[in-house]
């Protein structure tokens, strides 16, 4: 079964796993993550979707399916895509994504 992703202006197309790891890659600049855990973000955020059981998912519920899987992955990547997704415009913004990371991680 196709996914297909609907964008902000009502588009629709098909899901593509290479444009998830393209945009984590970029958020995980510089930081110590290799290729392959890329790969397999990409692989657990498609699983994510496709077991919601829907042929189509808003784009906002592509880039939520992300933020945990790469808060698990590295927290600084996790930081740098959350205040682009989120549109970060504040440093409160940034304190309260902080405190949700500190919060997250007490629990685990």
């Amino acid at each position: 079964m196709v996914l297909m992703v609907v964008k902000r202006g009502g588009n629709a197309e098909p899901f593509n796993r290479e444009k998830v790891v393209s945009g984590v890659r970029k958020a995980c600049k510089g930081r110590p993550i290799d290729e392959e855990e890329l790969k397999l973000l990409g692989i657990r955020v498609e699983r994510d979707l496709r077991s919601r059981g829907v042929s189509e998912v808003k784009a906002e519920e592509v880039g939520l399916a992300i933020l945990e899987p790469l808060r698990q992955l590295d927290e600084v990547a996790y930081m740098r895509f959350a205040s682009v997704y989120q549109h970060f415009n504040s440093l409160d913004d940034y304190s309260q994504a902080i405190d949700s990371l500190k919060k997250a991680r007490s629990q685990e």
